[in-house]
């Protein structure tokens, strides 16, 4: 029976990786950042049928929205400077989740905090301590680029403002937390975030515990290698005892990045497992919201 599985869970990856591969690259869209100071480029993933649509913003990790092929020959990205950092040369998570956001009848917005800023190449693992990351960082810069998208999306007429959700990935998934933190108990800008083995230190957040009326859902690996997913558990049981509504899911055997649909990081049977039920997960919980 769990060979049985495993193969199912195989099959429906295959067929959701090469539906992703095979889709058009999204449209190419600027917004400005709540900075008031940032044009930010986004690229957006938007449904067949007429809207309005239910809306998703993702935050991409450290390593930037853009495949590892491409990301090192790029430093700015903006719109007279078009770079081999574009729509063409997204990663293949980034492509695969707002492809499938798409196909669920969301429309996908995955703004590139980096390229604006001269730092679309991004940072490679364990660059935490990089001080290049300062005016790109999870807790004062990056969030506002988040409610910048908000904003955007809200001036949409195939957008249902009233349902605009959030999710993000390591430091993406931390620059979340923040913005859910930053939006409070009163507001309900975002209905819910997903959230992808963030950082849930000291140096990552706004705060030791989070305070927010809205859902959130985190996705944890248990070996993870890169980030701490005790730390994550701890943050969530702090923020429950201030009233918060925190899910947490610890995928066992499961690594940083473990949605990541590359051979290398799917050879992992606990990456498999992990990213089958996310997929799943992360539906149900914006669907748990939106009402």
């Amino acid at each position: 029976m769990a060979r049985c599985v495993s193969w199912l869970l195989g099959s429906a990856l295959s067929s959701i990786i090469l539906a992703s591969s095979a889709a058009a690259d999204p449209d190419t869209v600027f917004f400005p950042s709540a900075d008031g100071k940032t044009d930010i480029v986004g690229y957006l993933f938007a449904p067949a049928t007429a809207g309005p649509h239910p809306a998703i913003v993702m935050l991409h990790g450290r390593s930037g929205p853009y495949s590892s092929n491409v990301n090192a020959t790029c430093t700015l990205v903006s719109r007279s400077q078009p770079t081999p950092c574009n729509a063409a040369g997204l990663s293949k998570r980034h492509m695969m989740w707002g492809n499938y956001w798409a196909q669920h009848g969301y429309i996908a917005l995955l703004p590139d905090s980096f390229g604006p800023r001269g730092k679309a190449h991004g940072f490679g693992r364990h660059t935490h301590d990089d001080p290049e990351r300062d005016d790109v960082n999870e807790r004062t810069v990056r969030p506002l680029d988040a409610e910048g998208a908000l904003t955007y999306l809200r001036g949409r007429n195939d957008v249902d403002r009233t349902r605009i959700f959030l999710q993000g990935w390591s430091n993406g998934a931390s620059t979340a937390l923040n913005v859910m933190a930053r939006q409070g108990r009163q507001s309900v800008d975002y209905r819910a975030a997903l959230v992808f083995y963030p950082g849930c230190g000291t140096a990552s957040l706004l705060g030791p515990a989070l305070a927010t009326s809205a859902p959130i859902t985190m996705f944890l690996a248990s070996d993870d290698e890169e980030v701490s997913p005790v730390n994550c558990m701890r943050l969530a049981d702090r923020s429950r005892e201030a009233g918060a509504r925190i899910d947490v899911v610890t995928y066992q055997g499961a690594t940083h990045d473990f949605d990541e649909p590359s051979k290398s990081r799917q050879s992992v049977a606990g990456n498999r497992e992990a990213l089958a039920d996310a997929l799943k997960r992360a539906i149900d919980a914006v669907e748990a919201a939106r009402d």
